[in-house]
């Protein structure tokens, strides 16, 4: 198993960035597929990035050519790059593990973090 806790959100005004960490620990991290999704209020829980094992492939939502996803294993971190945020990204950010592959369904993974809100003012 691997226990997962995100940190990095808050409250940025429209146009600013910030980088959403994902912590990892319990198992061997780079055995692990991550990615990143999010959920606003009233909403389904939706694929925002995700990243190989080795970090080699990413993938992204096709809305999403302002984040970038990447990891470092010998930290068992992985990171969201939220540059020029807007306030429809507004939502709660979840990290998520699997041990198959860089899939965008939720379905497909294991394990789940908490949760980061993210607020985007206009």
């Amino acid at each position: 198993q691997v226990q997962l806790v995100e940190s990095g959100g808050g409250l940025v005004q429209a146009g600013g960035s910030l980088r959403l960490s994902c912590a990892a620990s319990g198992s061997t991290f780079s055995s692990y597929a991550m990615g990143w999704f999010r959920q606003a209020p009233g909403k389904e829980r939706s694929f925002v990035a995700a990243i190989s094992r080795s970090g080699d492939s990413t993938h992204y939502a096709g809305s999403f050519g302002r984040f970038t996803i990447s990891r470092d294993n010998a930290k068992n971190t992985v990171y969201l790059q939220m540059n020029s945020l807007k306030p429809e990204d507004t939502a709660v950010y979840y990290c998520a593990a699997n041990n198959k592959g860089p899939y965008h369904a939720t379905d497909q993974y294991d394990y789940w973090g908490q949760g980061t809100q993210v607020t985007v003012s206009s």
